[in-house]
């Protein structure tokens, strides 16, 4: 049994080591196995990078979304009393109208009856701007030159008082609403 021995060691001794041909298609096959799973995991993370961009987007157009709602939802309210004010700016040149009316009377004509008269209506007419501008409606300026934003143009008269262009009378109060105008001034100005 050894001379059998011997003659296996040396048999198997003498053989050569090569590769047989299914250990190279082994390990051609984890290569392309290891290639593919580079090449999937590559395709997950730009997957994952795409869809991240997608979600980064998408938040930021959600809260620029939110800001535009909240600024509108802010003006709406600002300017919610709009059509109320516009109203009761008659009130107002009732007023004007009515101490006008009362100044013009001469003094020879004047009584103690007028005079109370004339102090309600004084009282009343500042205690209506005070709340008028406490809720941000205040009166158009009309002192010197023309403003075509706040003003309107209902005639032109000659003045020599006056440069060209400048306002000569207010015809109409012009009041605005906080930044926006609600009435223009009607006035008129020298040619």
């Amino acid at each position: 049994m050894s001379k059998e021995n011997e003659n296996e060691n040396s048999t198997v001794e003498t053989e050569p080591k090569v590769e047989t041909p299914e250990t190279e298609e082994v390990a051609e096959s984890s290569e392309k196995e290891e290639e593919n799973t580079t090449d999937e995991l590559t395709q997950l993370k730009e997957l994952v990078a795409e869809w991240e961009d997608k979600y980064l987007r998408t938040h930021a157009d959600f809260e620029n979304a939110k800001k535009r709602l909240a600024k509108d939802k802010a003006t709406a309210v600002s300017y919610a009393n709009e059509s109320f004010a516009n109203d009761m700016l008659s009130v107002v040149d009732s007023f004007e109208s009515a101490l006008a009316t009362i100044e013009a009377v001469e003094s020879e004509e004047s009584s103690e009856v007028l005079d109370k008269i004339k102090e309600g209506l004084d009282l009343t007419y500042a205690q209506l701007t005070k709340v008028l501008e406490k809720n941000g409606i205040k009166a158009v300026e009309c002192e010197g030159e023309f403003n075509p934003d706040v003003h309107q143009a209902i005639m032109q008269v000659d003045s020599d008082e006056k440069n060209s262009g400048d306002i000569v009378q207010v015809l109409q109060k012009g009041y605005t609403i906080k930044d926006r105008l609600l009435r223009p001034a009607m006035v008129s100005t020298a040619k």
